[in-house]
């Protein structure tokens, strides 16, 4: 029961801002549900990658997954992502966590104080066309969706931690697109880019079954409860939840730098 109460919160946090699943999933498996970090980490890549692919292939049913951006944005980012590795294994623990806390406290503060009508079309690389709404492909719009890719997967290699929390605002700073599209597309790539990890940690016993199936049970029940709803919230509202999350996120990795240096 507890495993599936988690799981909701998940699922509730993926249906409100497309991203922020895995930072949260670990270290409540670790501390609320006890399992070591060996089998916390694929256990929540598992949940979150299976949520978001659900939400991705519903997104492309309903159209509002840009899946040509996606695809791009995957394949920089899993490029990118081995040199992200190489340079955390250069740097200290404390240097990486505090340096990736700095930078969630600049993103929520960003996110918190936008506001998305400063921008005019204009300004943006990424526009839709308006007699069909798909985004207008120019050697600039590729640029853009490229770099949010490749941040994306350095800051993975890095961290661990960055596909939606760099997705999401890069998309709502580069693009028009609606707020739903920018979700559906986020979770479009999360579920890329966990795909081939997941299946291997699946191949080498890694997951543990008795918590990832009712905690992914919550997770997919929450998000497909909350998913409709959550589309209709205003803008403005949704970019503050992020911005509240994204807070939360530089806590915890505040909080680990704590136990580093302890």
């Amino acid at each position: 029961m507890l495993a599936a109460l988690l799981g909701a919160v998940i699922g509730t946090v993926l249906a409100l801002t497309g991203a922020g699943g895995g930072i949260l999933a670990v270290p409540m498996l670790v501390m609320a549900l006890h399992l070591p970090m060996q089998q916390a980490a694929p256990t929540a890549l598992l949940v979150v990658g299976l949520v978001s692919a659900v939400g991705a292939l519903l997104g492309l049913r309903q159209g509002i997954v840009r899946y040509r951006a996606a695809l791009l944005i995957g394949c920089a980012g899993t490029l990118m992502a081995p040199l992200g590795s190489h340079v955390a294994g250069l740097l200290s623990q404390a240097w990486l966590l505090g340096g990736f806390a700095v930078l969630m406290l600049m993103l929520a503060w960003r996110q918190w104080r936008s506001d998305p009508q400063a921008v005019t079309r204009a300004d943006l690389p990424c526009v839709t066309q308006p007699w069909c709404g798909r985004l207008q492909w120019t050697s600039a719009c590729a640029r853009a969706l490229a770099l949010t890719g490749a941040v994306s997967g350095f800051f993975s290699g890095l961290v661990g931690v960055g596909g939606g929390f760099v997705i999401v605002p890069s998309l709502a700073r580069y693009s028009n697109l609606p707020w739903d599209n920018i979700q559906a597309t986020s979770l479009a790539v999360i579920a890329l880019v966990s795909a081939s990890a997941t299946a291997h940690a699946v191949w080498n016993g890694q997951i543990a079954w008795a918590v990832a199936l009712p905690f992914a049970g919550g997770a997919l029940a929450s998000y497909l409860l909350l998913r409709r709803p959550a589309q209709r919230l205003p803008r403005a509202l949704l970019r503050r939840l992020f911005a509240v999350l994204v807070l939360l996120v530089a806590v915890i990795m505040l909080l680990k730098l704590g136990h580093v240096l302890a």
